[in-house]
């Protein structure tokens, strides 16, 4: 089935150059020039990925990517000028998808949704069990993580990372294969992500149990460290 991409960027000369070169590709593209429009279109369209420019009139792209995040997982991937470490952190901690920067080229930016797509139709396709450690429950299939019975926020990402690590238990891993297993292979993003996502976990996780946790081996990697065999 055709996917369906929401741009929103208040460049009218990006809109349209997106709209064309992702119209070749085999997408259908909707386009809106601001943050308050952009929210507009997603509710009214339901696109499969959207492309978010950061600094916009009206509202921004950090603040419509948390509007969305209260009530979607689909991907998003923040288009902006602005590449500091920074404002990378916060897109992530926001629930953003990925990051690119401008200007960028056009084939990177295809390769990034096309590997975001390809992650978003697994997690949609798949039936995962249900996770469940001491005072902790983690559902991939209904996006939660629930402690002593409660729900708790997690951006995407930090849950699948999450997921992963607590379904290879025990297993260390490099920060490179966190990148392959959780990103995608072809991510095109630095390691640091990895360190990002696995310290706002730790935040949310502290003194939840000592009977597991996510460890540093240092050197290699990160691990889920439980007391429980599998």
């Amino acid at each position: 089935m055709t996917k369906r991409i929401l741009c929103i960027d208040d460049d009218s000369n990006i809109c349209d150059l997106l709209n064309m070169y992702l119209t070749k590709e085999g997408y259908v593209v909707d386009t809106a020039g601001d943050g308050v429009k952009g929210l507009e279109v997603f509710r009214a369209r339901t696109p499969d990925l959207i492309l978010l420019d950061i600094m916009m009139p009206n509202m921004d792209g950090w603040q419509v990517c948390k509007e969305i995040r209260k009530t979607s997982n689909v991907p998003i991937i923040m288009v902006t000028a602005k590449g500091e470490t920074i404002d990378k952190v916060l897109g992530l901690e926001l629930g953003a998808d990925d990051f690119i920067v401008k200007p960028f080229d056009m084939n990177e930016l295809v390769a990034r949704i096309k590997a975001v797509l390809r992650r978003s139709s697994k997690q949609e396709n798949g039936e995962p069990e249900v996770l469940r450690f001491d005072k902790v429950e983690i559902s991939l299939q209904r996006y939660e993580l629930k402690i002593d019975g409660k729900a708790v926020e997690l951006p995407p990402k930090e849950l699948e990372l999450m997921y992963f690590l607590a379904s290879n238990r025990n297993h260390v891993f490099t920060r490179d294969q966190l990148l392959d297993k959780v990103w995608g292979y072809d991510y095109l993003g630095d390691s640091r992500t990895v360190d990002v996502h696995i310290k706002r976990l730790r935040e949310k996780l502290e003194g939840v149990s000592d009977k597991w946790g996510l460890k540093t081996v240092w050197g290699v990697g990160y691990k889920f460290e439980t007391e429980e065999e599998g």
